[in-house]
C-alpha cells in the first residue's frame, strides 16, 4: 500500500521499487514507528480529529504491534510495503479499516522518519554507552593486574622510555571517557523532536508539540519546520562518534598485534578471541583484533558517504536522505561488536610481565635518565643531551646497555660523572622519578588507577 497512490495511475517498475523501497532496512525503526504513532494519536485526539475511542482503538492496536515486533512475530519479509511506516498504516487498516486511515492527519513521512530515527539513535546511544564503560572496565580490570609490570614506552615504533603496564592502558581509558563524552553531548543535541512539522511547514492542526515532545521523551520540539525535516546532523555526529571510537579501538588493536607477535612476546591471547593457519600447525593469529582494526574502513566510509550525500541538498527534504540509514545502522551494529570484542580480548590477555621487564632494559631507554642526572649536576640540558647521546655511541660500540659501561669509560666521557650514576639508570628509579600528574611512576599510576575505578562505579 503505497501512500501517495492517488495521484498516479500506473504502478512503479519492479526496478524503481527495488531502489525506492527501504523496509529491508528501516523495518529496525519497528517499535519507534508505533511509539510515535502512539503518540501522535493522542495529539489528533487532544486537537479533535480523533475521538476518545477512535484513539482508544488505535493506541491499542498499535501496543498489539509493538508486542508482535519484539517478539520477532512481525512477518516484514512477506509485506508487499515500501517502508515501516507504510506496513504500519497497513497493519492499522486491515484491523481497524477507516479509522487506522486516519492516524496520518497532518502528519508526513518526512517528520515521522525523523522522529523515528531519532529516537532509534538515542535509543542505541545508551546501549552503546554501556558498551564503552565495558571497554573502559576491562582495561582497569586488565591494569589492576599487572600493576607492577614496566613495558617498553614507544614513539616512532622505536623504544623511547619505560612505562608502566597500566600507564599504558590508562591512555586508552582516557580516549573511550572521550567516547562516552561525545555520545553525552549527542543525546543533548538530536534529543528535539521533529514530530508536528509535517512536510516542511508544519501542519494546520491545532496539535500541541510541547506535549509531543514530552511524551516521547524530548527535551523540547525542533524549532523550525524546514530544519526538522531535513537535519541529518544527529546522524552524522553519531557516525563521527563510532569512527573516532573505531579509531581508538584500532590503536589498540594495533598496539596488541605487535605485542603479541614474537618479535616482541609481551602478551598472549586467549584461545577464545584468536584463530589458526589451515595449513601451519603451529599458528596462532590475532583476527579479533586484526578484524577490530580492519572494520575502522566500512565506519569511516559511511561517514564520508553521508557527508557527501548531504553537502548539496536544498531544503527540504530529499529522497536522497533515506540513504542516511543502511551506513548508520550497520556502523552501530560494527562498533557494538567491536567493543564487546575489545573487553573480551583484553580480559583474556595474560602479560609476560619478564619480558616486558627485558625490552624496557633494552634500546638505551635510560639515556634521558643520564641527561638529567648532568643537569643535576649544573650541566646545561643540550650539553648534557650531547654528552649522553655521545654515551650511547659508546655503548653501542661496545655492545653493552649504558649501566654496564664502567665507570672510567663514563667519566672520559664527562668528568662529573661518579658512580652514584648507576643507581639513576636502574629502571624502576627513571619510571618513578616521573611522579607528577599524568606521569608514568607507581604511585602516579596507582593514584590515577584507584581514581578510575571509583569513576567506574559511577558509571554504572
Amino acid at each position: 500500500m503505497a501512500l501517495w497512490g492517488g495521484r498516479f495511475s500506473a504502478d512503479s517498475s519492479s526496478m524503481f521499487r527495488q531502489v525506492n523501497d527501504s523496509l529491508p532496512f528501516d523495518r529496525v525503526m519497528a517499535t519507534q514507528d508505533m511509539q510515535g504513532s502512539i503518540v501522535w494519536s493522542r495529539a489528533l485526539n487532544k486537537a479533535g480529529v480523533l475521538t476518545d475511542a477512535e484513539q482508544s482503538q488505535l493506541e491499542s492496536a498499535l501496543n498489539e504491534l509493538i508486542a508482535k515486533a519484539e517478539a520477532g512475530k512481525l512477518d516484514f519479509d512477506a509485506s508487499p510495503e515500501e517502508d515501516i511506516h507504510s506496513f504500519v498504516e497497513a497493519a492499522l487498516i486491515e484491523q481497524l479499516g477507516d479509522v487506522g486511515r486516519k492516524l496520518h492527519t497532518g502528519r508526513s513521512r518526512n517528520d515521522q522518519v525523523a522522529t523515528d530515527f531519532r529516537l532509534w539513535v538515542r535509543e542505541h546511544i545508551d546501549s552503546l554507552k554501556q558498551d564503552v564503560i565495558g571497554v573502559i572496565r576491562s582495561l582497569l580490570n586488565t591494569a589492576s593486574r599487572h600493576q607492577q609490570a614496566i613495558i617498553p614506552g614507544y614513539t616512532h615504533l622505536q623504544r623511547a622510555q619505560p612505562i608502566h603496564f597500566a600507564h599504558w592502558c590508562l591512555a586508552y581509558v582516557e580516549m573511550f571517557k572521550r567516547d562516552l563524552s561525545r555520545l553525552d553531548d549527542l543525546r543533548k543535541r538530536l534529543n528535539q523532536c521533529p514530530l508536528g512539522s509535517g512536510a516542511l511547514a508544519g501542519t494546520t492542526y491545532p496539535v500541541d508539540r510541547e506535549a509531543i515532545a514530552e511524551q516521547l521523551g524530548f527535551s523540547s520540539p525542533c524549532l523550525n519546520s524546514l530544519d526538522a525535516v531535513s537535519d541529518r546532523d544527529f546522524v552524522l555526529e553519531l557516525l563521527f562518534t563510532a569512527s573516532t571510537s573505531m579509531m581508538h579501538l584500532s590503536r589498540l588493536a594495533e598496539d596488541m598485534i605487535f605485542y603479541n607477535s614474537g618479535e616482541a612476546g609481551f602478551l598472549q591471547l586467549g584461545d577464545s578471541v584468536t584463530s589458526g593457519s589451515s595449513l601451519m600447525p603451529q599458528k596462532k593469529n590475532p583476527d579479533a583484533l586484526e578484524l577490530m582494526r580492519g572494520k575502522c574502513g566500512r565506519v569511516f566510509g559511511a561517514l564520508q558517504g553521508l557527508l557527501v550525500t548531504m553537502k548539496g541538498l536544498p531544503l527540504a527534504y530529499n529522497k536522497d536522505m533515506q540513504e542516511d540509514k543502511e551506513g548508520a545502522i550497520d556502523t552501530v551494529n560494527q562498533w557494538h561488536c567491536c567493543l564487546c570484542i575489545a573487553s573480551e580480548v583484553l580480559d583474556s590477555l595474560s602479560l609476560n610481565e619478564t619480558r616486558c621487564r627485558e625490552a624496557a632494559t633494552q634500546g638505551f631507554a635510560n639515556a634521558t635518565e643520564l641527561a638529567d642526572y648532568l643537569v643535576g649536576k649544573g650541566i646545561p640540558f643540550r650539553t648534557a643531551h650531547d654528552i649522553a647521546g655521545k654515551v650511547v655511541l659508546v655503548a653501542i660500540d661496545q655492545g653493552c646497555a649504558i649501566e654496564e659501561l664502567a665507570l672510567d669509560t663514563l667519566k672520559s666521557i664527562c668528568d662529573q660523572i661518579d658512580d652514584d650514576v648507576y643507581t639513576v639508570l636502574q629502571l624502576e628509579y627513571g619510571v618513578n622519578q616521573r611522579n607528577i600528574l599524568g606521569g608514568t611512576s607507581a604511585q602516579t599510576v596507582t593514584q590515577a588507577l584507584y581514581q578510575e575505578l571509583e569513576e567506574l562505579d559511577k558509571l554504572g
